[in-house]
């Protein structure tokens, strides 16, 4: 087995349920509840080998995935009712929002997220599936933690959605019959960690059902067995693994006598069962004691009065059932003589987690006050959301209805084990009688079946293959989206001076219109015009920038400008040229008039509907808080004069890294991709002035070093005076960049100054030459761009300052005085190295292109045969 792809999985999915725990923002809680599903999905299927994996990873993701959407949902009004997303205040507006009209409709929502990834009931189906995975993954996601998310969130959530009638009836139902559906389904499992599965889903119903009961014991009491769950449940699927490893199967009705040969693993799993049966002086004993209790003494209508006590005493006969079948027909009886591999006791480490929890259990079960209560306490406060109710941790309370509840439950476990314990040897129960035919497997799989069925019907009649329609039903989607909310809310304008209008302004944007325009017309068969009045366009925009005073983004817009026009021209020299029909027919003409309008009607749509946008915010007056907030903060707290670039490097410097990581990820996706491209073959034929000095191309290719003195012949002029601006291109975009923080400049256009220096060698002097001249390694530049962004952030939290705070030294050097050094200078330098360093990875990728296809087309098939390819 890869051992490294599963500790990397197993450990994103610890760091996942982590994030989860001690997230304090209801979305960020919803972010990595989705994570959990995603990495369990990667975990469940780890043996993708096998069918039941995949079909489990796959039943595990779609059912707790799906839950998920309906928590967001949830999540998103229970947000919008309280007015914040952060816990604190959701914790805090419980009477709020059960009173607000939105409960009825959030509640279900949230239940329906929670109760599909703690496996309750209706979903409890996907659980059982999920056990194709790994020992250590069953021990550890469907134990102690996955399948504890669920009830994780209705106790986190619980002093701010419980106490209703819908809640009780909802979380406590649902409760109920997870609790007797999966203790009834594990007596009948003849596998052992079918029986742990069920026997999982039955006690998750059991907290459930503690948490639905609107008590704040019943709460402390969920919380109990939470921790106590975790304890005997991993050590019960440790010991499975264990017995599954020595004897090379699972199967109950062929495993027996096993005690003989390993007693050692024996003693461990049958103390860990019968904790789980609620055996006195271990941890199961006194959470099942407290449920009895809580189900006892409860105040409700009579019907659930009388019906909750006989439901946990049954489903304690069952408890006590399936745990008996665990240890009696595994560890006693004769030694089984037909089992694949012959028992014996595991390794030394193998066993050692099972004897850490198993003593936890019974320390936990002896002297459960001294070593749990403080850490119950702890654990149950911030779940009852006030003071914590008096409750008792002792062994012996008595001679009262729960100890009578525990002792019927003991003594009919028994006996129901011993009546059936003939029928489950002979194998007699495929599935668990009575609810055999009621498969959520197979239900599942119809319903997908359906789904599939109806979406494909609705994708024949809706859908289609032509991108050009694909995008226009987009296009006029987003155009609905945006009319029907202006058309419900009165678009007015502001009352904003307006500016006084100039006949030169207005000129120049008629002028970037026209341009606009003509891209549009010539886009389809001339695209080298269209790119050149998109690039007018751009050019308008920079003076836009430079009319209103905003020197930094223009001259960012102009570097912009040259760095993506050269970039999209070199990638319009591989697309096939368009060659229009020589004599269309008449009703193709018909046809393609009517999409053009079509086409020119949905344009005029988006640009007015943008422009009455845009013209509705720009009359608007804006908040001169968060202006004027910068304005006066950039010099005296952010070191620098440029308010634009403080802001970049400094208050939104964590924007600016994730910007900057977002670069690398699209320059390592183009390169990605452009690799696997392979150039159409009416795009390799050579120009003609190369055609013309075809056997120099043909040496420089084959001898990339020959070309190390001179660059191709037909393009030495240019090559000699562009290799002359590259030292002038180093000292422009350093100056750029020193000067950034407090005059228009800094790291991002510093960085694409020096990209089109690299990109005007590449173009004039060719690829062969400049890689043979230069090692530029732009994975480098990327990785030491980030290196350098983030231990500048991680020097502020060392300092004890939050992530990326900017500090400022002063430094007197003679001659030049006092020099004041920014800890931004250092960040800038990351944004620098990561803009060249991606510049010069998409531009390597799609130079490579024209060496490959060069190559290709020009060279004699003998020279290709040898390598040069």
């Amino acid at each position: 087995d890869p051992v490294p792809r599963f500790f990397a999985f197993f450990l994103a999915f610890m760091g996942a349920m982590l994030g989860l725990v001690i997230s304090g923002n209801l979305i960020q809680i919803v972010f990595f509840w989705e994570l959990t599903s995603l990495f369990s999905f990667l975990l469940i299927g780890y043996w993708h080998h096998r069918a039941d994996a995949r079909r489990g990873a796959y039943m595990a993701l779609m059912v707790t995935g799906a839950g998920g959407l309906c928590l967001l949902a949830g999540v998103m009004i229970l947000g919008h009712v309280v007015g914040s997303y952060d816990l604190d205040k959701v914790l805090a507006a419980g009477d709020l929002i059960r009173a607000h009209a939105l409960y009825p409709v959030l509640l279900p929502l949230i239940l329906i997220g929670a109760l599909s990834k703690s496996a309750q009931f209706p979903f409890h189906f996907w659980l059982p599936h999920a056990m194709a995975a790994p020992t250590p993954v069953s021990a550890y996601l469907h134990s102690a933690t996955m399948v504890k998310a669920g009830v994780f969130l209705l106790a986190r959530l619980w002093p701010s959605l419980s106490g209703s009638e819908e809640w009780f009836y909802i979380v406590s139902g649902a409760g109920a019959c997870t609790l007797l559906l999966g203790a009834y389904c594990a007596m009948f499992q003849n596998d052992l960690k079918g029986l742990l599965a069920y026997s999982t889903i039955s006690h998750l119903g059991l907290i459930t059902l503690l948490l639905g009961l609107n008590s704040s014991l019943a709460a402390v009491a969920a919380v109990f067995h939470i921790l106590n769950h975790a304890t005997f449940k991993a050590s019960l699927f440790m010991a499975a693994g264990i017995i599954d490893h020595e004897s090379g199967t699972r199967d109950i009705r062929k495993l027996s006598g096993l005690i003989k040969l390993i007693p050692y693993t024996a003693t461990l799993a049958m103390v860990a069962s019968a904790s789980m049966a609620g055996v006195p002086l271990l941890n199961g004993f006194l959470s099942k004691e407290m449920f009895f209790a809580e189900t006892v003494f409860i105040n409700a209508t009579a019907w659930v009065e009388t019906s909750l006590p006989i439901v946990a005493t049954i489903a304690g006969m069952f408890s006590v059932a399936y745990s008996l079948r665990f240890t009696v027909d595994v560890f006693f009886g004769p030694t089984a003589t037909d089992l694949p591999h012959t028992p014996h006791e595991p390794p030394r480490w193998m066993r050692a987690p099972v004897e850490l929890l198993v003593f936890t259990c019974l320390l936990v079960g002896i002297f459960p006050a001294q070593i749990v209560g403080p850490l119950l306490a702890a654990a149950a406060l911030p779940v009852v959301g006030g003071e914590l109710p008096e409750y008792s941790l002792a062994i012996w309370h008595g001679l009262n209805a729960p100890m009578i509840m525990s002792l019927i439950a003991m003594s009919g476990g028994i006996l129901l084990y011993l009546l059936l314990r003939k029928q489950f040897k002979l194998g007699r129960f495929k599935y668990p009688p009575l609810v055999g035919r009621f498969n959520g497997k197979r239900l599942f799989e119809r319903s997908l079946v359906v789904m599939m069925r109806i979406a494909r019907r609705v994708e024949r009649r809706l859908g289609t293959k032509r991108l050009q329609m694909q995008l226009f039903l987009m296009v006029s989607a987003a155009v609905l989206a945006g009319l029907i909310p202006m058309l419900h809310s009165t678009l007015t304008w502001g009352d904003r001076p307006k500016i006084p209008g100039s006949i030169v302004f207005v000129t120049l944007w008629l002028l970037a219109i026209a341009c606009a325009l003509g891209a549009a017309w010539q886009a389809k068969y001339h695209r080298l015009a269209a790119l050149t009045m998109v690039s007018v366009c751009g050019l308008m925009t920079c003076v836009t920038f430079v009319w209103f005073s905003a020197p930094d983004l223009a001259l960012t817009q102009l570097a912009v400008e040259v760095v993506t026009t050269v970039l999209i021209l070199l990638g319009l020299r591989w697309l096939p040229r368009r060659i229009e029909e020589v004599s269309p027919l008449p009703s193709s003409l018909r046809k393609a008039r009517i999409r053009r309008l079509r086409d020119l009607l949905l344009s005029i749509a988006v640009g007015a509907g943008m422009a009455l946008l845009s013209y509705a915010m720009l009359t608007r007056q804006t908040p001169n808080h968060i202006s004027s907030f910068y304005l006066s903060r950039a010099l005296p707290e952010g070191g620098g004069s440029n308010v634009v670039n403080v802001m970049l490097v400094d208050f939104r410097g964590f924007d600016t890294l994730g910007e900057i990581t977002v670069l690398a990820a699209v320059a390592l996706t183009v390169f990605a991709l452009l690799r696997r491209f392979r150039p159409p073959k009416e795009s390799l034929q050579l120009p003609a002035q190369q055609r013309l000095l075809a056997p120099d191309v043909v040496t420089d290719l084959v001898n990339p070093r020959s070309a190390s003195d001179t660059a191709l012949g037909f393009m030495m002029v240019p090559a000699v005076l562009v290799r002359l601006l590259l030292p002038v291109a180093l000292v422009v975009s350093f100056y750029l960049f020193m000067r950034g923080h407090n005059q228009p400049g800094g790291g991002f256009v510093a960085g694409l100054v020096m990209s089109v220096a690299f990109i005007l060698q590449y173009m004039v002097a060719g690829t062969q030459w400049v890689e043979a001249q230069m090692s530029l390694r732009p994975l480098r530049w990327m990785g030491t761009g980030l290196l350098f962004a983030i231990a500048t952030g991680l020097g502020a939290l060392v300092a004890g300052y939050p992530f990326l705070t900017t500090h400022t030294w002063h430094i007197s050097v003679p001659l030049l005085g006092d020099i004041h050094i920014a800890s931004a200078l250092f960040f800038d330098v990351g944004v620098y190295a990561m803009v060249v360093g991606s510049t010069l990875l998409i531009l390597t990728a799609l130079a490579h292109q024209s060496v490959r296809g060069h190559k290709t087309a020009s060279l004699p098939k003998s020279v290709a045969s040898k390598g040069a390819v």
